[in-house]
């Protein structure tokens, strides 16, 4: 998995107000959720700021990174847990990150890329992804920048599900029935099949 570093600022004030000025200073609040836990068994937050463009390369990408975050000189690796956006402006309003540890499982969402040339293809019909990402649980060292899938035997009308993957030191958490990718019959491949069943 790639790395990306990103700066960040401390928070002196949490407040709706001071949150509203962040926003429209091109800051964005964030929290980390640290490895130490409070009295009631929840991790430490930590509250600071990044810019806007300070995280554009980790948001706006198809890929996954390890984030290597430094808040006011103090340095941990942590991952993007969860991103909130405006619903009308598409603005980025808040970030969660999670700081990892090199013998605790993490979750993340691996992207999916398809691989081969199915058979059902061959045949006329046409492929379809449909997850584009896959929740894995694992080490954050073993987790790939992708999960490939290789189609090659896949034929028309046939489906890839979660529970027919297996990855090696990964855990995936979808849905075990849940649809990978799938070839649909396109009119031109019925058309085929019919002539070919006559």
């Amino acid at each position: 998995m790639k790395s990306i570093s990103i700066q960040g600022s401390l928070r002196a004030e949490t407040g709706k107000k001071s949150t509203r000025e962040l926003r429209k200073d091109s800051h964005i609040p964030c929290v980390l959720y640290g490895v130490n836990k409070d009295a009631e068994g929840q991790p430490v937050a930590t509250h600071f700021t990044v810019t806007t463009d300070g995280v554009r390369n980790l948001v706006y990408t198809p890929h996954i990174y390890v984030v290597n975050l430094e808040i006011d000189g103090k340095k941990v690796n942590a991952i993007m847990k969860d991103i909130q956006f405006h619903p009308v402006t598409d603005k980025i309003l808040h970030i969660d990150f999670l700081q990892i540890e090199e013998n605790k499982p993490v979750v993340m969402e691996v992207p999916v890329q398809l691989e081969g040339l199915a058979e059902g293809v061959k045949a006329g019909g046409k492929l379809a992804l449909q997850i584009r990402k896959l929740k894995v649980k694992a080490l954050y060292n073993a987790i790939p920048e992708r999960l490939v899938v290789n189609v090659t035997s896949l034929g028309l009308g046939k489906t890839i599900k979660v529970g027919e993957l297996n990855y090696e030191g990964l855990t995936l958490l979808n849905a075990k029935e849940a649809v990978v990718c799938a070839v649909k019959l396109t009119r031109a491949a019925r058309g085929a099949q019919a002539q070919a069943n006559k």
